[in-house]
């Protein structure tokens, strides 16, 4: 079995244990820094390091409280948000995330709670108003590359804006399809839709 502490970290979320729920630890997971390369106005962003995997998502259903679609992808509106084991405050807390924010999938509904899904696989339970509907996304948090390209415009021969390295929180404006149009702190620009986890494959939005 993993440690949700270690492997987790880039997420912002911290596992309670029993006779830890008192000692819940708050703080900002991602430890972002911003470096100009002398006569290059290129930025490098860096949270700080995990593992992650890519979500997929398979033929669409809806959620049977709102009607929207299932999965579908939210944000969290709280730096403290609490993950159960159910649908209702009777069940464990298992985790909390504290980041602001954080792309997560909706997988199920249930009265005022929703199923959550994070980049890592992880899933539980957390109360539907501490997400909302502001796209972000998360820069290919399962990519084994040192940086990835950031470019101007919608296409692969645009000039670089900016080098991402993975997992850097950002958010998002648009997406044609193939490419999304991402902005954060130093830097704004569009980058391949499939290197994102936030945005699904071919979905279109401004």
């Amino acid at each position: 079995m993993r440690n949700q502490m270690d492997s987790t970290a880039y997420f912002g979320r911290t596992a309670l244990r029993a006779a830890a729920f008192s000692a819940l630890i708050a703080g900002l997971a991602y430890a972002v820094f911003f470096v100009v390369q002398p006569g290059n106005p290129v930025a490098t962003l860096a949270p700080a390091e995990a593992q992650a995997a890519k979500s997929t998502t398979g033929a669409m259903a809806v959620g049977a409280v709102t009607g929207l679609p299932l999965p579908r992808f939210v944000s969290l509106k709280s730096d403290l948000v609490n993950v159960r084991r159910g649908a209702g405050t009777e069940h464990d807390v298992v985790w909390a995330y504290h980041r602001t924010g954080l792309p997560v999938e909706i997988i199920a509904e249930w009265d005022n709670w929703r199923r959550i899904r994070d980049a890592d696989g992880a899933d539980g339970w957390v109360f539907h108003r501490l997400l909302g509907g502001k796209r972000t996304a998360l820069v290919a948090p399962w990519s084994t590359e040192a940086v990835l390209p950031l470019r101007q415009d919608d296409a692969a021969d645009a000039a670089v804006a900016a080098q991402l390295q993975p997992k850097v929180l950002a958010n998002v404006s648009a997406c044609t399809g193939e490419w999304c149009r991402i902005y954060g702190t130093g830097f704004d620009g569009w980058i391949q839709q499939d290197l994102l986890f936030g945005v699904y494959p071919g979905e279109q939005f401004d």
